[in-house]
């Protein structure tokens, strides 16, 4: 039997570890610095999962999201879902999700979440739509805006769908 995944909010010991946990991934250590500076300024809520003291992933609440709909309705948005590879298909990931839909619905009624559209991405679009997740209606994102019929964009990690939940 596994031991239990506990998951809690980033704090300064936790980021030599967690900066070594995702070292092989584009995830450089001034991103989790970057990440505490800005929990400490309440512009976000880092959480992370570790199970026996290993990194098992981490997840984001951003308070005042850069996508216009979520920053101009106060819809606070979950961010940057990881789940080490070890540690997928455990629960991890709703695990994470779980914490982080608690911590956002002390602010919000809605929280939102955004999703890549291309392969890579196809587990994390699962999850989100099994947890009761919805599109916005708005259409995919490029950077943030809203694509238009007939646009041409990149399909790399910035062509995104945005969906909403009300949790509880």
């Amino acid at each position: 039997m596994q031991a239990p995944v506990e998951v809690r909010r980033f704090e300064a010991r936790d980021l030599d570890a967690l900066a070594a946990a995702f070292a092989p991934w584009p995830k450089p250590r001034e991103l989790f610095e970057r990440y505490l500076a800005e929990q400490g300024e309440d512009r976000r809520v880092v959480l992370v999962a570790w199970r026996e003291m290993r990194v098992c992933g981490y997840v984001a609440v951003v308070w005042t999201p850069t996508y216009p709909r979520f920053r101009d309705e106060g819809i606070p948005e979950i961010q940057d879902l990881n789940v080490l590879p070890a540690f997928c298909r455990q629960g991890v990931g709703n695990r994470l999700l779980d914490e982080a839909e608690r911590v956002a619905a002390a602010r919000s009624p809605v929280v939102g979440i955004g999703v890549g559209l291309y392969d890579d991405y196809g587990a994390a679009q699962r999850i989100y739509v099994r947890r009761g997740y919805v599109p916005d209606g708005l259409g995919a994102s490029y950077r943030d805006r809203i694509v238009r019929g007939g646009e041409t964009v990149v399909m790399d990690d910035d062509l995104v769908l945005h969906f909403t939940r009300r949790p509880g």
